[in-house]
């Protein structure tokens, strides 16, 4: 500050924005500036608050015909006018407190581009980066740092954030730990346990009966529900909470993001309700509002959920809290790219992005890329836009294991035609995603439910439609409905293809297209008629064309001129995966495990041992007749060899070209029995070795429905 008067005494001015959050020492610091410039003999003008430019103005003498007009709603020319008397005068310092909350944020601009020939210094406070003038940005001490301001504990630390504002109103007023603990915000960024929160509650717990120890329990609950690994405690923790506390709208929230079961879209509906009716306060009520947006939207009820949207943004204009508006606009901007207005997405999206910078929202622009993310994932032909959220969800995965992002980066994957790579995620991650939990849960599923319809993999195609079928009729909402996709019966209905059970697949995309149409989703209406325009005619081929279809245990292969059941082999399921991909080099090793697109490597493990781990413990879990079990254990044989050792892919690959091609062939000759002219074509057509493929011979059809 000391330079900066300097420099104004010898008629260069300055602007200085002082930045930081409430109590980190902002106001402090300009008061320090105030006393400064009145020993120099500066006169200091000082205001704050909506009518802090008029205010100015009007002690600087304005005449009342320029700040009648300011008082209202002010034109360009007005503010400028002001902004030139302002400046106009002899050594000033003029303080402006709090200039980003009182909308002076366009004045102090045209002030700054205009006081460097003046002997003025301004000086104003904001919470966050203006971009105007030179910024000194305030931080949070550290507990050294701040053991040199006043007496205080590693406690007080923690609920202040070392900011030292904060840290002498709680000490000034003699807040307990339990106090400190209950109102302490998280430091840490999304996703991320803030370890230092978790032991001050876990010490206030540790001192606390009654309710309020619900409340605290219920606290803890939900910071540790960015550690996935903590289910099991936090499951503890909620059943404490809401026995203490059953009636606690903080306690209630707090289980609904501790626990999140994909499953429970109609309790967050009910307990989002009763929030509302127990809320002791607008932030609270605004939570059950948004908890009932969250579930509206899973169960696809988007205009019941986007009344209630409003509802919550009115409340959240009306409070004027910027956390509050973000959420309202992003998930405006989610359902306007649902609908395939993806301008005013855009728009949105640069709205709340604005709003969550001006007021300090953290993770603004995480929160922008997943909305983004959702438009390019309707919008495909972004090829770059996917490859660079490809990226982003893997270093997503490895900061935050368990949250499933590595099956949202393997479904993006299909996308971008990288199918070989979406494979080898699915075989690594499924063990993981199959029984587990959480507001990610879902989407990874109808991820992975992508990756086996792009490589016809028919054991993953069985578990994974067992696993999405509870979930027919809901929309695939990821977390607090920040991407909102496609009904989770279009995946049922791809998956059903795979499985070759046409009736079902039909039935399943009708119902997405139904749900798609009520919620006005045109980008997944039409992917959805695309689907069902792909199926196979309820009464066979069209002239031309040929057939080979599951009828439950049986095939039935139609030709011009040949019908004929076939008994369910392995050869089929090959041979099918062949005629789906025409010209398509399939690897042996890929056809044996029941895909069509791994390729392997040269001793490379074929399952890592997390993978390996994880497939054996699942499989503990199971009895031997379920799907899954079969398929764990098909997995588990096919990737180990003696003593359970890793098995090397490179040695794997020749033993599956040898019994692929086998089994291929002796499908053939047992078809040959009912078929003749059918299996002679495709003796012609099939080419066997490391990799297989379907090269049609003249005399076959330009299709096969499959």
């Amino acid at each position: 500050m000391t330079h900066a008067l300097d420099r104004a005494s010898a008629g260069h001015g300055d602007v200085v924005v002082l930045t930081g959050p409430h109590g980190a020492g902002t106001t402090s610091l300009a008061d320090a500036a105030v006393d400064l410039a009145l020993a120099r003999g500066f006169p200091v003008l000082r205001a704050s608050g909506p009518l802090m430019w008029a205010q100015l103005a009007r002690d600087r003498g304005v005449r009342d015909e320029v700040l009648t007009p300011l008082l209202g709603s002010p034109t360009p020319w007005e503010l400028d006018d002001v902004a030139r008397r302002v400046v106009s005068g002899e050594r000033l310092l003029i303080v402006v407190d709090d200039v980003d909350r009182a909308g002076g944020v366009d004045l102090l601009s045209i002030v700054a581009g205009r006081v460097g020939a003046t002997r003025t210094v301004v000086i104003a406070t904001a919470r966050t980066s203006l971009g105007i003038g030179r910024e000194v940005a305030l931080r949070g001490l550290s507990p050294e740092e701040l053991g040199q301001v006043l007496p205080s504990s590693l406690a007080l630390w923690t609920a202040s954030r070392g900011l030292p504002g904060v840290a002498m109103e709680l000490s000034v007023l003699g807040k307990s730990l339990v106090d400190m603990a209950l109102n302490a915000p998280s430091a840490n960024e999304f996703l991320e346990v803030d370890g230092d929160l978790v032991r001050l509650l876990e010490q206030a717990v540790s001192c606390t009966t009654g309710p309020v120890r619900g409340r605290l329990l219920a606290k803890l609950a939900r910071v540790l529900a960015n550690d996935a690994s903590s289910y099991g405690r936090r499951r503890e923790l909620v059943a404490e909470a809401l026995r203490l506390g059953p009636r606690s709208p903080d306690v209630l929230d707090a289980g609904l993001h501790a626990l999140w079961d994909p499953s429970a879209a109609q309790e967050r509906i009910d307990t989002g309700q009763r929030i509302v009716e127990l809320a002791t306060s607008g932030a609270l009520e605004r939570r059950g509002l948004f908890w009932q947006f969250i579930g509206l939207m899973e169960l696809g009820r988007v205009t019941a959920a986007e009344s209630v949207l409003s509802r919550f943004h009115s409340a959240a204009s009306a409070a004027g809290d910027g956390q509050d508006l973000v959420t309202a606009l992003s998930r405006q901007a989610v359902l306007a790219a649902l609908r395939g207005r993806f301008d005013t997405a855009a728009d949105l999206v640069s709205e709340f992005v604005t709003v969550g910078v001006r007021t300090g929202v953290p993770d603004i622009h995480r929160l922008a890329g997943s909305v983004l993310r959702n438009m390019i994932g309707a919008a495909v032909g972004d090829r770059t836009g996917l490859a660079e959220s490809v990226s982003d969800l893997s270093s997503s995965a490895r900061r935050f294991p368990g949250h499933h992002y590595e099956a949202n980066a393997a479904g993006l994957l299909v996308l971008l035609d990288r199918v070989d790579d979406a494979a080898a995620e699915l075989r690594r991650v499924l063990p993981v995603v199959l029984p587990g939990t959480g507001p990610r849960w879902l989407s990874a599923m109808a991820d992975l439910a992508s990756v086996a319809v792009a490589t016809r993999q028919e054991h993953v195609a069985e578990v994974l439609y067992r696993g999405l079928r509870p979930f027919s009729g809901r929309f695939v909402v990821w977390a607090g409905a920040c991407v909102v996709r496609e009904p989770v019966s279009y995946w049922l209905g791809r998956l059903a293809v795979v499985l070759g059970r046409t009736s079902d697949a039909a039935g399943h995309l009708r119902s997405a297209a139904r749900q798609a149409r009520e919620a006005g989703a045109l980008p997944v209406l039409e992917r959805v008629e695309a689907a069902l325009a792909e199926l196979p005619l309820a009464d066979g081929p069209s002239s031309g064309n040929w057939r080979l279809v599951r009828d439950g245990e049986d095939w039935l292969l139609a030709t011009d001129a040949e019908h004929a059941r076939l008994r369910d082999r392995r050869g089929l399921h090959y041979l099918r995966a062949l005629l789906s991909a025409p010209g398509k080099e399939i690897p042996a090793l890929d056809l044996a495990s029941g895909g069509s697109g791994l390729t392997a490597a040269t001793s490379t493990p074929l399952l890592d041992e997390v993978a390996l781990r994880a497939y054996r413990t699942r499989l503990a879990q199971l009895s031997e007749d379920d799907p899954e079990h079969v398929f764990i254990a098909g997995e588990l044989r096919r990737a180990t060899g003696l003593g359970g050792r890793s098995r090397a892919a490179s040695s794997e690959a020749e033993r599956a070209r040898v019994n692929v091609t086998r089994t291929l062939l002796s499908a053939l000759d047992r078809m040959a029995v009912q078929a003749p002219l059918t299996a002679a074509h495709l003796r012609a057509s099939i080419r066997t070795g490391l990799a297989c493929r379907y090269d049609p011979a003249p005399g076959g059809p330009p299709r096969w429905w499959l």
